[in-house]
This record gives structure tokens, C-alpha cells and sequence, in this order.
């Protein structure tokens, strides 16, 4: 993997890198993985583990969008 496996990957909005590691902390939570991560670390999670945790964020993070797109409709 490029980068000595480390992530590479950059916000799309500068900025952001903060809250979307604490979203991603909140979402753990809500999946009943916040007690492996402190013991283990992200680094021991399996595969299925990071995914579903990226996995929900994403749903997480389009139902949100959904919600601003659809007050702007009202709204105008």
C-alpha cells in the first residue's frame, strides 16, 4: 500500500478532519464497537469493523444532506 499503509486520505473540506473523526467515534458507539476501539485500537479492527463503521457514516452522512436539501426546497 502507498504511503507505508498509512491513510492518505484529505477532507474534501479543509477543516473538517475533526469532526469527522468524532462523528466517526459517535458512530462506533452507536454499533457497540467504542469499547474494542479503546482497548484494541482502530488498527486491530477487522475489515467488516471499519467498513460498517464508513458504511454508516455514509448513510448518516446522505440523510443529512437529504434534510438541507429538502428545507432549502421548502424554504424558497
Amino acid at each position: 500500500m502507498p504511503g507505508g499503509g498509512r491513510n492518505t486520505n484529505q477532507p474534501a473540506v479543509p477543516g473538517a478532519a475533526r469532526a469527522l473523526d468524532q462523528f466517526k467515534y459517535e458512530i462506533a458507539n452507536e454499533i457497540g464497537l467504542t469499547s474494542k476501539i479503546q482497548t484494541q485500537g482502530w488498527e486491530n479492527m477487522t475489515s467488516r469493523e471499519c467498513g460498517s463503521v464508513g458504511g454508516w457514516m455514509t448513510k448518516k452522512m446522505v440523510q443529512m444532506a437529504e434534510q438541507a436539501l429538502a428545507s432549502q426546497t421548502t424554504t424558497r
